[in-house]
């Protein structure tokens, strides 16, 4: 059933059925679709600025990942190759054949294995400040090791039991360092994210993401062994990743271009909105294009090309 959103006339809500749990979906806008996959701590909401223009010309779909927002809180099934399988249930329900994907944070590795593994579903792979799996090219992200809340948020149980009852505080925590200015973010987004992780099992459904880390490198180094990326491909990192995922990806795409928003802290979309908005739009604008998106400069070509090179900045 879809339920019109309010103060979004464009989008509307419906619950979709996939892959052994149910999807709450945003959707909206007609023409070639673009499938948004959130992070932590968002919900499909963390696209809100670059909705409307996004669904001027694209058939949006932007659903709550599984387990969190308005989506069914499943038991299990937070790896990266199960996520993109959600995916593919997701786009089958709309009666799409393919889409561009675009995953920010923990939205990356399973829209990574997407584009991967199953590029006839994906016309363009867009990852945001993102790390892939253990890919070599993270090295100096991760130089002084995973942040501290990757290693607390993995142990079984615990962090949720930690937290209970301060859920405000701790989602607060991360959209102050999550933006540049350390100012958080826009209050009516902010109260939506309080309101989705402070819901029953919600932070135990946001962590298991953390505890299926490892199978998902697993997934996504056996991947890579198998297949190159050849997807035309976009990474545009902020503050925080940086130019992480370029490097990561850079030995093992074919068609890849890369921006960094210098202004921008870890959630772009809401950080910096314009800026990725105007990235996206030419990427989009340009697929299919020999020489790469209208001014975006492509860094694919040679294996190996794009990880030597430095990511022009936006």
């Amino acid at each position: 059933m879809n339920a019109p959103i309010p103060n979004a006339p464009a989008l509307s809500l419906s619950a979709v059925t996939t892959n052994g749990t149910t999807l709450n979906v945003a959707s909206g806008g007609e023409g070639p679709a673009v499938l948004l996959m959130h992070g932590f701590p968002h919900t499909w909401r963390v696209w809100s600025p670059i909705l409307d223009g996004l669904a001027a010309g694209h058939r949006v779909i932007a659903p709550d990942l599984r387990g969190l927002g308005d989506s069914a809180r499943a038991s299990d099934g937070y790896d990266a190759g199960n996520l993109a399988r959600d995916m593919r249930g997701v786009l089958e329900a709309f009666g799409e054949t393919s889409a561009v994907v675009v995953g920010l944070d923990a939205g990356g590795p399973p829209a990574f294995l997407l584009g991967l593994e199953h590029p006839e579903l994906v016309d363009g792979l867009v990852l945001i400040e993102s790390t892939i799996g253990r890919l070599p090219g993270a090295d100096e992200f991760f130089r002084a090791g995973p942040p501290w809340w990757f290693g607390f948020h993995a142990v079984p149980g615990l962090a949720e039991s930690v937290l209970a009852g301060q859920e405000e505080a701790y989602v607060d925590f991360f959209l102050r360092i999550g933006t540049a200015d350390g100012k958080g973010i826009d209050a009516g987004i902010r109260d939506a994210f309080v309101e989705a992780y402070r819901r029953p099992d919600s932070l135990r459904c946001a962590f298991e993401y953390y505890r299926a880390m490892p199978t998902s490198a697993r997934q996504i180094d056996e991947a890579v062994r198998r297949n190159r990326l050849t997807v035309p491909t976009l990474t545009v990192g902020g503050g925080v990743v940086g130019d992480a995922t370029t490097r990561q990806l850079g030995p093992i795409a074919d068609d890849l271009t890369s921006r960094l928003i210098s202004t921008s802290g870890h959630i772009v979309p809401l950080d910096a909105p314009e800026e990725l908005a105007g990235l996206l739009k030419r990427f989009l604008d340009g697929l299919g294009e020999t020489d790469g998106p209208d001014g975006l400069e492509r860094l694919g070509g040679e294996p190996g090309q794009a990880a030597r090179a430095m990511s022009p900045r936006a």
